[in-house]
């Protein structure tokens, strides 16, 4: 089988010099690296291109086209071991290479900077997914926000927006729903011709926090053929872990302050910082049963069809129990199984299903594309 995982933040580690993918790190480190992806069987990885909400005109672009370089020299560097995928097809040939396949999602539509020129660029540099939003509305878009819910400023999509995601289909870039406001999620159900995807969300149901979908969400994105890559944050995936979550950033919130005081001109610095507190003051965790909650819960409402991988590796301060590095992966498909999914249905989850949505995303920009 083919393992997709969707949605990694482990990019702005591939500016630092002194920071090498080829290395094993420690889990107190960063949750991936080669060697720990190819012991947890992970294949094909979409490393994240994210930067927070601009101060100018245009900053949010250059970060973006930063890290969009750094993965590229990243498969320029390590070409043996990794390659620049940018088909189901090319995931499918890497894999069978014994390589390891690299794509890109841009996380948040702020980086577009209400161009469709700029949006085109990306997908000629290779993204292959956008999310809409991040924690914060954009022009054209609400957001879910990440801690509380932001008043709504659109109702979802303006025109610009219904245009963006229309402009997406074309291309056969992916349009992401994680991070955005319910009303945004419809208007995207309604407007896309291709399935979209989104990219690291969990189940309202079972954990009832503003990034995760509501079973009516849910149902549409079925409905759309497409698939809710589930989040593995404890933050996010656990009621109780929330509140502690929230707690303990209350507590430490002047630590935190601190260091962004004497480190706000220097990213590197500030996550070496903040990484070696909560290595000594661990992050709320839960335990894997729960994560296998939010997997089972969108099987049984979505369908087997409908699930994936996001676990937003080294975007997030802790994991559950059992699974706090990729190398544990293995771990959640022997959970499946014991909780009774077939062969067939862990095969879908792991991976053949993005790959299905991938397709038809590719499929409805040749059509699309010949009718003009």
């Amino acid at each position: 089988m083919i393992v997709i995982d969707t949605h990694s933040d482990t990019t702005p580690r591939f500016q630092a010099d002194d920071w090498d993918i080829t290395e094993r790190h420690p889990k107190t480190d960063s949750h991936m690296d080669f060697p720990r992806m190819r012991e947890g069987g992970l294949d094909a990885q979409f490393w994240s291109i994210y930067t927070g909400q601009a101060q100018h005109p245009g900053d949010a672009m250059k970060v973006a086209l930063q890290r969009i370089d750094a993965v590229h020299r990243l498969v320029e560097r390590h070409a043996e071991e990794t390659g620049l995928a940018t088909t189901a097809e090319g995931i499918r040939s890497l894999v069978a290479a014994g390589k390891l396949a690299s794509l890109m999602g841009v996380e948040g539509g702020h980086m577009i900077e209400d161009d469709l020129a700029v949006l085109r660029n990306y997908y000629r540099l290779g993204v292959r997914y956008m999310t809409l939003t991040h924690s914060f509305h954009t022009n054209w878009a609400d957001s879910s926000g990440t801690t509380d819910v932001p008043a709504p400023v659109h109702d979802g999509l303006t025109g610009f927006g219904e245009d963006v995601v229309r402009e997406m289909n074309r291309l056969g870039m992916m349009v992401d729903v994680s991070h955005v406001a319910d009303a945004t999620f419809f208007d995207v159900i309604r407007v896309s011709r291709a399935p979209v995807i989104a990219s690291h969300s969990s189940c309202r149901a079972v954990a009832d926090h503003p990034r995760n979908m509501s079973d009516e969400m849910l149902v549409a994105l079925a409905g759309n053929g497409g698939v809710i890559l589930i989040n593995f944050y404890p933050g996010y995936i656990d009621d109780e872990a929330n509140r502690a979550t929230r707690a303990y950033f209350e507590k430490w919130k002047p630590a935190f302050e601190a260091m962004r005081a004497a480190h706000g001109d220097d990213p590197a610095a500030l996550g070496r910082a903040r990484r070696e507190h909560i290595r000594q003051h661990p992050v709320p965790q839960t335990s894997l049963d729960v994560l296998l909650d939010h997997f089972d819960h969108a099987i049984r409402v979505a369908g087997p069809d409908h699930v994936g991988l996001g676990a937003d590796w080294d975007g997030v301060p802790s994991m559950p129990e059992g699974m706090d590095e990729v190398s544990a992966l293995p771990a959640l498909t022997r959970g499946l199984l014991a909780r009774g999914h077939d062969d067939e249905t862990v095969r879908k989850v792991l991976g053949e299903n993005l790959l299905r949505v991938m397709e038809a995303a590719e499929q409805v920009a040749r059509s699309q594309q010949a009718a003009r």
